[in-house]
């Protein structure tokens, strides 16, 4: 492989001039600029990205951190934010976090090490630590873990409390939320918004909680089926919520949509092609990712954001295990 030396005598020229022609610094004469550039490409010289940028203190990198690839929400975002990146110029490093603060800030380090140009990342409040002090821009994505960070993210109360209202007006009168994570923000965004939604309506409710995972919510959900049979409507904190609750309820022969309804959230494509099909509460997820990509790259190119924080509308998808 060829080196920066090798192109530095090719030209006959010093390696600082080469350096200069490379990183459009500098004066050089026309004639020398010639000759480097000939002898770049009879050597298919390959300037080192990681040289390039220390001496540019750019790498045109984007650090996305998610904190479970296993959710297919978090691939969905990933091919928004990749799609929008590539056409930018920019290349995006995806860091699984498993929601561990030391494995984030692990990567959060290597990454600033290479001089990253920016971070898109969903994570909890309790680590937001890890991105006030950084020196390069952060967009959240999903969950809005601090007021000072700009953030993308859809209508977690009114998309959980519009799912409510959907399954009391589809006849449901003993109605329960498996809720997620309580030290998630959005899962306690959609736990308020079946709340305000059943006790404007005077209904008995039940609550339980789950990880977003659709083996454990099918645990979870089991056990709450035995526990209070009588449960003819469950509002899932996300779509693998309802995935695992579903499959609970079949395992005990429970009919549905006719004997138990139940509403997802997130918009996954997972629960379109499960049967029964699910009714969802549809983020817009590749939007999201779009438009947190578009505010980073401004961010880096030094642009002042018009608009810091983008709440995005919910739609409901009726599928089959709803009425």
């Amino acid at each position: 492989m060829s080196t920066i030396k090798d192109v530095a005598k090719l030209a006959e020229v010093s390696v600082a001039t080469v350096s200069r022609v490379l990183n459009k610094n500098g004066y050089v004469h026309e004639d020398t600029l010639k000759k480097v550039k000939r002898a770049i490409e009879l050597l298919d010289y390959k300037p080192s990205t990681v040289a390039r940028s220390l001496y540019n203190k750019s790498s045109r990198l984007i650090g996305l951190v998610v904190p479970n690839i296993v959710n297919p929400f978090f691939p969905e975002v990933a091919r928004a934010v990749e799609d929008v990146a590539h056409k930018q110029g920019y290349t995006v490093v995806l860091c699984n976090s498993d929601e561990s603060l030391e494995k984030e800030k692990q990567y959060i380090d290597v990454l600033i090490q290479n001089n990253v140009d920016g971070f898109i990342v969903a994570t909890n409040p309790q680590n937001s630590g890890n991105y006030m002090n950084l020196q390069v821009p952060v967009i959240a994505i999903d969950r809005m873990f601090h007021e000072r960070i700009p953030t993308v993210y859809a209508d977690n109360y009114s998309g959980s409390k519009q799912a409510t209202e959907l399954l009391l007006a589809k006849g449901c009168q003993a109605i329960a939320h498996i809720r997620g994570p309580r030290n998630l923000s959005t899962a306690n965004e959609r736990f308020q918004g079946f709340i305000d939604a059943v006790t404007k309506q005077n209904v008995s409710y039940v609550i339980a909680e789950s990880e977003f995972h659709p083996m454990k919510s099918e645990y979870v959900a089991s056990e709450l089926l035995e526990k209070h049979p009588y449960i003819d409507g469950i509002v899932a904190g996300n779509d693998l919520i309802a995935l695992g609750t579903v499959k609970a309820a079949l395992q005990k022969g429970i009919s549905i949509p006719n004997e138990l309804q139940i509403i997802g959230f997130d918009g996954i494509s997972l629960a379109e092609m499960m049967y029964p099909a699910i009714t969802t509460v549809a983020q817009p997820i590749y939007e999201m990712g779009k438009i947190a990509t578009q505010l980073l790259i401004e961010k880096i190119e030094g642009r002042q954001l018009k608009e810091e924080h983008h709440r995005l509308a919910i739609t409901i998808i009726e599928r089959n295990t709803t009425k």
